[in-house]
């Protein structure tokens, strides 16, 4: 399984460790990954998807699931994203018309 979020793509960084010495030895910084069940209002059931907390923060500022999945852009979504998106975006117009 890859290291990296379902919804904005963030994933492993590298960089160094410096000593005290200043002697340099790669590291990796890895992304506080959570996997989460997110309440779709226009599915009715929950989503569930691996996430960093950052991506949870900014789906709840812009009021749930359904709203990030709606203003995302499908380049930085992963395929369960994306399929998430497709149902959600076919409910809306079912329940618009």
């Amino acid at each position: 399984m890859a290291r990296r979020c379902e919804l904005t793509g963030k994933g492993v960084m590298t960089g160094n460790n410096v000593s005290h010495a200043h002697n340099k030895s790669r590291r990796r910084y890895l992304p506080n990954l959570q996997v989460t069940s997110m309440m779709s209002e226009t599915l009715g059931e929950p989503i569930r998807l691996r996430v960093s907390t950052q991506a949870l923060r900014t789906v709840e500022k812009q009021g749930g699931i359904d709203a990030f999945l709606k203003a995302a852009k499908d380049a930085n979504l992963s395929l369960a994203a994306r399929r998430a998106k497709r149902r959600v975006l076919k409910a809306q117009a079912a329940q618009a018309a």
